[in-house]
């Protein structure tokens, strides 16, 4: 494929048209992606995630910033809230990272979540794989604030920066409900507001209840909009990797992230076989129906369906 070679090369309209055709679920998609995995596994994920309002588009301008001052080759994947009339991205590519728009070096796209709970757009990991072979040496997923449901970008990022701010309400209850468990590094953004001391304080709390952790998880104060605390930041995050990689963390990191993907990958596929042999779109009314009514029991319904499926298909191979 001459799209291939091209992501390859680092062409950025080829990337662009990559990363539609994976969103999109083109076709060619799937084989697409074989062709350019051999070539990923060199990038740094990172996964900036948090509240609405926490600043994160800010903070994501000034890391690109100091990433590309050491002459890395940086990737954005914004993941937005989609349009309820046209699906895509609602707030197109990120304002307050344009500044970057004319940096060959710098490479930003807005990916519509189209109503993905879990903060990430579905597609999100093959858009890395792109990005990955293009040569990208660090690509950041920054995702939609969505609450406790944004958990999945653990799924996809070497490293979680869990954006938090003042002034929102009881910021413990609120995070305490899952979302305070998915970072590695805390970042405690507009730290010139009220209630900065308060919450460090609750944060360093939630994380001592987590237990002895040899890496723990370090805390940082920022003021993005002020450009205040991010070359500490950065420090902080190199130093975090690189323990991430000494203590064989993130080889075990991958490693489940792969593990995961191929439950994911293999229930889709037999997903996909099991409903075109039962014709599920067609039935799926009338077996609602049926269950309704009390005429069929769920479970003996359905074993039965997929034991008759089944012999099915192994009757169709001992005749191939």
């Amino acid at each position: 494929m001459e799209l291939v070679d091209r992501v390859l090369k680092g062409e950025i309209r080829a990337v662009a048209k990559a990363i539609t055709l994976v969103e999109n679920g083109h076709p060619d998609k799937e084989k697409f992606i074989d062709s350019i995995y051999s070539k990923c596994g060199n990038a740094v994920v990172w996964g900036v995630t948090g509240p609405p309002g926490a600043g994160k588009s800010t903070l994501v301008d000034k890391l690109i910033d100091q990433e590309r001052s050491k002459g890395k080759k940086v990737a954005v994947i914004a993941v937005d809230p989609s349009s309820p009339f046209s699906g895509g991205a609602v707030l197109g590519d990120r304002l307050r990272m344009q500044s970057h728009a004319t940096d060959p070096n710098v490479f930003i796209r807005s990916m519509a979540s189209r109503g993905h709970l879990g903060g990430v757009a579905g597609n999100t990991t093959d858009a890395v794989r792109v990005l990955d072979a293009a040569g990208y040496d660090l690509i950041i997923i920054e995702s939609i604030g969505v609450g406790q449901t944004e958990i999945e970008i653990i799924e996809v990022a070497d490293i979680v920066l869990l954006v938090l701010v003042p002034g929102m309400g009881d910021e413990i209850q609120a995070l305490k409900a899952g979302v305070m468990e998915i970072g590695d590094i805390y970042i405690l953004n507009k730290k010139d507001h009220d209630g900065i001391e308060k919450l460090e304080a609750e944060v360093n709390y939630m994380l001592s209840l987590k237990g002895y952790d040899e890496l723990k998880n370090p805390v940082v104060l920022t003021s993005a909009v002020e450009n205040i605390g991010i070359v500490e930041l950065t420090h902080t995050i190199e130093d975090y990797y690189s323990r991430l990689k000494t203590s064989n963390r993130l080889t075990h990191k991958r490693k489940k992230r792969v593990r995961e993907e191929i439950q994911h990958l293999l229930i889709s596929k037999i997903m996909t076989v099991i409903n075109k042999n039962l014709e599920t779109e067609k039935n799926i009314d009338h077996w609602a129906e049926k269950l309704i009514s009390g005429e069929i029991s769920p479970y003996s319904f359905f074993n039965q369906k997929i034991k008759n499926f089944l012999e099915e298909s192994s009757e169709n191979a001992d005749t191939n």
